[in-house]
């Protein structure tokens, strides 16, 4: 009886404790590399066995990719593998095409982005004139801002703020550690000329809205 029950409780030790954290490194490693989206320590956690701590083996292999040509990036709340900085050069032969976004929209984007949330009305008020429902409509096909919380004010308008996907395009780990012009010159989003710094204050535009585009013409990219 008692080969029996030694028997038994080693197989539920084994079914419940936790595999040495080298192991769990390895879980983490396999996730994040095989995964095309960042991954939250939830996402991990559901996927590892019982007691695991993807945190803490998060921390572990951060430490063992230092210095290597990947590392393990934050972005936003989720973790995902990422090219080292210094060497994001050999990748550029991986761009097919450069697609510069318009001024209008590189202005609500940075609207959002350094203001949210932000409502439609308040990036009219920043930009001095009038938003058109196209330039928001691309940004959010792009998933680069997604719709936030309605604010407490008359009305409840709604918000917007920047995505994850925004984060991981630009190498971000939060809103905090925004780009700024030369990140974006030479992420081919911003042309080499007068930033749009000098964009109209709010009563120098007056009410004049966004010249409309040719038909068939994308309003959110310029050739």
């Amino acid at each position: 009886m008692n080969s029996v029950s030694e028997g038994v409780e080693k197989n539920e030790k084994g079914l419940f404790e936790a595999p040495p954290m080298a192991e769990q490194e390895r879980m983490i490693e396999a996730m994040l590399f095989a995964s095309a989206a960042p991954l939250s320590t939830r996402d991990m956690a559901e996927r590892m066995p019982h007691g695991c701590d993807p945190a803490e083996a998060l921390v572990h292999l951060r430490k063992r990719y230092e210095g290597r040509g990947v590392r393990v990036a934050k972005v936003g709340d989720a973790w995902a593998m990422r090219t080292a900085p210094d060497l994001g050069y050999l990748m550029s032969r991986e761009t097919v095409e450069t697609r510069k976004l318009s001024r209008a929209a590189i202005e609500t984007l940075a609207i959002i982005a350094y203001h949210q949330p932000v409502t439609r009305a308040e990036i009219e008020e920043i930009r001095g004139v009038s938003v058109s429902r196209g330039t928001v409509d691309q940004l959010l096909e792009m998933e680069w801002i997604r719709f936030g919380r309605r604010k407490m004010t008359p009305g409840r308008p709604v918000t917007f703020v920047v995505t994850q996907e925004f984060l991981d395009h630009f190498g971000l780990e939060s809103a905090r550690d925004l780009p700024g012009l030369k990140e974006l010159r030479a992420a081919g989003l911003l042309e080499n000329r007068p930033p749009p710094g000098t964009m109209p204050q709010p009563g120098e535009g007056g009410d004049v809205e966004e010249s409309e585009t040719a038909p068939g013409q994308n309003e959110l990219f310029e050739d």
